[in-house]
């Protein structure tokens, strides 16, 4: 019998939702972007452009010793 490898997903189940709105324009950049950059998943586009800034800031507002 075959056994599946965990993927990374499996190991960490996404189980809070979180929902947005986009206004007309918004959503409309959103789609040229997914088409102009072949974009195939759009929740992980989301959520990685999402983490991708909030670990910037708090590396930013990381405290320095001067």
């Amino acid at each position: 019998m075959l056994q599946k490898k965990p993927t990374q997903g499996a190991r960490r189940p996404r189980t809070h939702k979180h929902c947005f709105s986009l206004n007309d324009d918004e959503q409309r950049a959103l789609e040229r972007y997914c088409q102009r950059y072949h974009v195939k998943n759009k929740s992980k586009f989301i959520r990685e452009a999402l983490m991708r800034t909030i670990l910037q800031q708090f590396d930013e507002d990381h405290p320095t010793l001067f």
